[in-house]
Parts: C-alpha cells; sequence; structure tokens
C-alpha cells in the first residue's frame, strides 16, 4: 500500500532551469533512428528481461541519450555510444537492489569480459557477461588504442564503484555530500561515458590527464550528477532509493526541506558551471594537431550537461510520457511512496523488476 510522502516534501517538486544559461545548445546525431534502432535490435536478442520490464526499460530511449551525447560522430562510433548506455543501465538495473556479494560477482563478470572480449563465456553465466564481451568486441573494431585503455579503466572504476553503492545499501550508509560526490563521479559513469567522444582520437597521457584536463572532466561529472539527482529525486524517494541522491543528503546533512535543499543544490551547480568555464581559459597548448584533438574532446564534454538535461525530460526514465510537458511547466507531482520489490536475491531474468513511472503514480489513484 502507498504511504503519503514524507511531511517535508511538498504536494508538487518545483524543478529549477539550471541549465538555463549554459552556453551550449542543444544537437542531436543524425544517424539516431537507425543506429538506436541496430543497438536495440542487438540488446533484446539476449533477452535480459520479462516483458514488462523491457518495455519500461525501452521508454527510456538510452539510444536518444547517446544520440545527444556525441551528435557528430560517426554511425560506427554512435553505435558504440549506443551499446554503451544499454550495457551501463542493464548493470544498474540487475545490481540496483543486489546485496553486495552478488554484485561482487557480477562486476567480476563484467570485467573480465572487457579484459578478454574474444574469449567465449561460461555455459549459465549471468548474462551481463556476454553483453559486455559482445559490445567491446565490436568497439574495439573502430578504437585506436588510447580510447581503449581509457574504457578498461573508466569503467573498471565505475564497477568498482557499483559495488560500494552496493556496501552502502547494504549497511544503511547515508554519505556526506563530499563523500558521495567523490563515491559518485565514479558511480554515475561519466568518465566512460567520455570515451566515446575519442574513439578516433589519440591523446597522449601528457594531455589526457593534464591537471587542468582532468579538473575540467570532473566538473562536467558533477554537473551530470546534480542534473541527474535533481530529475531522479522523485522516482527514487517513491521507491525508497534515494540514498545515493544529492537531494536526500542535503536535507540530512544542512537539516532542511526540499526547497532549501534544491537551493543548496542550484547554488552548487551555478558554482561548478563558473568553474568549468574558467577552467577552459587554462588550457594549454599542446601542438597544432593536439589542440585540434583536444578540442573535440573538449566539446563533447560540454555538451553532456546539455545532453543529460534533454534527456531527462525527452526519455521515460525519471517522467513517464508527461517529460516534455515537466519541461515547460518544471512543476512535478510528488509521487507517493511504494513498496516496490524489484526481485527476490538471485541472477534470474525473471526477477528483474523496472517500474513505470506511470505505475508508480496510478498507486496514488
Amino acid at each position: 500500500m502507498p504511504v503519503p510522502a514524507p511531511r517535508n516534501l511538498p504536494d508538487v517538486l518545483y524543478l529549477p532551469e539550471y541549465m538555463a544559461n549554459w552556453p551550449w545548445p542543444r544537437a542531436i546525431n543524425p544517424h539516431y533512428e537507425e543506429v538506436k534502432a541496430e543497438s536495440d535490435a542487438w540488446f533484446r536478442s539476449f533477452n535480459p528481461f520479462k516483458a514488462r520490464s523491457q518495455y519500461a526499460f525501452d521508454k527510456c530511449d538510452f539510444g536518444r541519450l547517446a544520440s545527444l551525447a556525441y551528435p557528430w560522430v560517426t554511425k560506427e562510433h554512435l553505435r558504440t555510444g549506443c551499446d554503451l548506455m544499454n550495457l551501463f543501465f542493464v548493470v544498474d538495473e540487475y545490481t540496483d537492489v543486489e546485496p553486495a556479494p552478488i554484485v561482487r560477482h557480477m562486476v567480476d563478470v563484467v570485467i573480465d569480459a572487457l579484459n578478454h572480449p574474444h574469449k567465449p563465456r561460461p555455459e549459465g553465466e549471468i548474462i551481463l557477461g556476454e553483453i559486455a564481451r559482445q559490445f567491446w568486441e565490436l568497439a574495439i573494431k573502430t578504437t585506436t588504442p588510447t580510447a581503449q585503455k581509457h574504457m578498461i579503466e573508466s569503467f573498471t572504476d565505475y564497477l568498482e564503484s557499483v559495488v560500494q553503492q552496493a556496501e552502502d545499501r547494504d549497511t544503511d550508509h547515508y554519505r556526506t555530500i563530499d563523500d558521495y560526490l567523490e563515491n559518485r563521479r565514479q558511480n554515475i559513469g561519466a568518465r566512460p561515458s567520455y570515451v566515446p567522444m575519442e574513439l578516433d582520437l589519440n591523446l597522449t597521457d601528457d594531455v589526457f590527464y593534464h591537471p587542468v584536463i582532468t579538473e575540467l572532466s570532473m566538473y562536467i561529472a558533477d554537473l551530470i550528477i546534480l542534473g541527474n539527482d535533481i530529475a531522479s529525486f522523485n522516482k527514487e524517494q517513491a521507491t525508497g532509493d534515494d540514498r545515493h541522491n544529492i537531494l536526500t543528503l542535503a536535507m540530512r546533512q544542512f537539516n532542511t526541506d526540499y526547497d532549501g535543499a534544491m537551493t543548496w543544490v542550484l547554488n552548487y551547480h551555478f558554482e561548478v558551471e563558473t568553474k568549468f568555464l574558467d577552467g577552459l581559459k587554462r588550457v594549454p597548448s599542446f601542438g597544432p594537431e593536439m589542440d585540434r584533438q583536444l578540442q573535440q574532446y573538449l566539446y563533447g564534454l560540454a555538451n553532456w550537461p546539455r545532453c543529460n538535461d534533454c534527456w531527462n525530460f525527452e526519455s521515460g526514465r525519471y517522467f513517464g510520457s508527461k517529460g516534455l510537458e515537466y519541461q515547460k511547466t518544471r512543476r512535478v507531482p510528488t509521487l507517493p511512496k511504494v513498496a516496490v520489490v524489484y526481485r527476490k536475491t538471485g541472477l534470474h531474468r525473471e526477477e528483474v523488476d523496472i517500474p513505470l513511472v506511470e505505475q508508480l503514480a496510478s498507486t496514488s489513484q
């Protein structure tokens, strides 16, 4: 049975236009529909979910997310981006409410598959391994060695942070904001999401790991985190999965209500925006050819917060079919808290349940 939203949540949640002053406009890859169809067909071939959950997964339109994130890349590289987004979110759905030991096993399977993309997976293994293996086996055909290195490094770090998140769930641990951001910069998958921007580049270590470039990458990760947490908060608080959300942590840490937490998040967002714009002015020159490659990468970074904001409203992930309406009104009815049992402990696709936002909203009717 649903229970009323907590008293410190208003009946309607206001979403500020936090991206209003971001200089980079929305753009989408012209190959979106064609490549999305190919990637989605590939992903569905694994039968990772039962029919109802697959429908909810499809509503999220992860091909749109990739096409907004990588608007200039070729069809081959957009395919890598689309497949990557499908991999990200199937890992998210499979691990989201599992205990840490099972998540550890899942993560080890995916890491092994990425490091051995030509090795057949063991019979009876969780399907995440074969999805990851096929993703990377195709991707490396059109990926430079440096980009391959960056993907393995960053995706491994992301997976390790997924285990940390599971440990937090198991112990009912709420992090401080600083601790959360440190973990979430890995957990949200920003760094591996940057890699499709450089699949045709050869950014040397002195460029890629230059302090200014890593600083700019971190700022963009923070903007993605803030935008994601603003959009996802309503759904997450309804299902009791808001422990890893900046708004929940701000309410706890500052002993404030939703509006007070949102004010803090909005101010921090503006602060990070300013730091990124200032940081761009400090990017050194590495020579004409490397500067050309770096400019493509920096554009990709700057585009990500806009991409993320647009996808939050254009997909059905967080707002169901009303995303475009909420994008205009900025007013979202607070969902009631519901008891959502995603699945029993185990590794069976039949037990993976992805609720629709409309399904959560209907419990209050």
